[in-house]
């Protein structure tokens, strides 16, 4: 009897866990999602001025302070649940770098954008 009480209460621990991590999953998702979405309302804003591309990364690297940190707080809660046994300094260092990559991205799209024949 007790180990079924154990086995039931194991069992229901692992729902939960999963529950929490696709929740996670889905916030983190959402994060990421809102924040390229600034981004791309400020590439679309910026696109056509004469703003030059260090400029243009300046800004970037400033714009949505609130998606971006909304998106780095959701990845790195995300990663502590689906990877507890990492440190939380390497969750933050993938969040930084997500963040880093999407502000390449968009600084790339933006000086293809100007060098292209008009």
């Amino acid at each position: 009897m007790r180990a079924a009480i154990a086995a039931f209460i194991a069992m229901t621990a692992s729902v939960a866990l999963a529950g929490d991590i696709d929740d996670a999953h889905r916030q983190a998702v959402s994060g990421r999602d809102s924040y390229w979405n600034c981004l791309a309302r400020e590439y679309q804003r910026d696109s056509d001025t004469s703003m030059s591309g260090p400029d243009f990364t300046l800004h970037i690297a400033s714009a949505c302070p609130s998606e971006r940190q909304y998106f780095r707080v959701m990845l790195v809660d995300y990663l502590s649940l689906q990877f507890p046994d990492v440190d939380a300094g390497a969750h933050m260092t993938t969040a930084n770098n997500a963040i880093a990559s999407a502000q390449k991205d968009v600084v790339t799209a933006f000086i293809r954008h100007r060098a292209a024949p008009k």
